[in-house]
């Protein structure tokens, strides 16, 4: 059985990945960042890639793309930019252009109705404007077409992702009712441990700072400044800025006890933190290695999300890390992408009964 995959913001292929572990046949990607195009491409090289903004065209210009007589069924998947939805965007504006590319999702659901829908996004999506806003539209417009649908805020760790990273997500189905998949780790599951930094890293080689390995795709460290380096050396196993001398510490952290994962490190036997767009920077969060001196190198980052080794990245090391930052984690796609499958599965018994 097959089902025909089309992944719009699609970013590097985070979410593509999943489904194409789980079995689904990635057709089409979409999204405007250059870099993240061209690492899609790289990964995907069957799949057509639209370098467009959403914004800017018709629901038509996927036509030529979508198999006919018969058509396998479909599933749209969209994680559009969640910046205007996170707690760390301080500076929330109801003119943000971002809040309304949900909406410009919902004109190619209303066009072709696939028989599946998968959102992902950042908690906060769902509260913004509950009742007006950009999710509450587009639930109601879930509801107008007849599709079923279930969503909630999880926690990646619990679909074998080493990080604590919560996250909204939305199933439909116009085929029937739809839930969630089942948690896969954690207590209660068959795997009863969370995954941890050290399963997913732990057999890296060593790289110094700034430092980029000779065989292993992507396995390249920011180079700190002479002050950052003292700074990660005094930082101990597991350890964080309040384990520095006086001399090390800044100004502006002397009299602030918060926000002590800035310059951490990872802990080894635990999930990481949640990775952001500056995940490979020791300034700006819990991203210092668990034990070498220096931050996680780009390849860690994307073993963090679940990528696998030979998923290469495209682009500046920023842009690299923004990309990995921005991804949906690959092993938490892939479960919701089975999800699907089994869903369809059990519909067509039912059908051809």
């Amino acid at each position: 059985m097959n089902m025909d995959f089309y992944d719009f913001f699609s970013g590097c292929g985070g979410t593509s990945c999943g489904m194409r572990a789980a079995g689904l046949d990635v057709r089409l990607g979409l999204d405007i960042d250059r870099d993240a195009a061209a690492t899609f491409q790289s990964n995907f090289p069957d799949a057509v890639f639209l370098h467009q903004d959403i914004r800017e065209i018709e629901v038509g210009i996927l036509r030529p793309f979508i198999a006919q007589n018969p058509r396998p069924p479909l599933l749209f998947g969209a994680c559009a930019p969640c910046q205007p939805f996170s707690k760390q965007n301080r500076r929330r504006s109801d003119d943000d252009g971002r809040r309304t590319l949900l909406a410009e999702f919902r004109r190619f659901v209303k066009a072709f109705m696939p028989e599946y829908v998968f959102i992902e996004n950042v908690p906060g999506i769902q509260t913004v404007d509950e009742e007006v806003g950009p999710f509450a539209d587009f639930l109601r417009s879930l509801d107008h077409s007849g599709y079923h649908y279930d969503h909630r805020v999880v926690m990646a760790y619990h679909y074998g992702v080493p990080q604590s990273r919560p996250r909204m997500v939305l199933m439909a189905s116009r085929l029937g009712p739809i839930s969630l998949p089942e948690r896969t780790h954690g207590p209660g599951t068959d795997n009863p441990g969370l995954p941890t930094v050290r399963e997913w890293i732990g057999n890296l080689p060593e790289i110094t700072a700034g430092e980029t390995h000779p065989s292993i795709p992507n396995h390249r460290a920011s180079l700190l400044s002479d002050l950052n380096m003292q700074r990660i050396q005094a930082t101990p196993e597991e350890g964080e800025r309040l384990h520095w001398p006086p001399e090390l510490r800044l100004a502006c952290h002397k009299h602030h006890s918060g926000h002590t994962d800035v310059y951490g490190r990872m802990h080894w036997d635990k999930p990481a933190t949640a990775l952001t767009t500056r995940c490979i920077s020791l300034s700006n969060g819990r991203f210092g290695h668990p034990k070498q001196d220096r931050a996680i190198s780009v390849r860690e980052a994307s073993c963090l999300q679940t990528f696998p080794m030979d998923f290469i990245f495209q682009g500046s090391m920023t842009s690299m890390a923004r990309q990995i930052g921005n991804a949906v984690p690959v092993r938490m796609a892939e479960v919701f992408g089975r999800a699907f499958l089994a869903h369809y599965d059990i519909w067509a018994k039912r059908e051809a009964a």
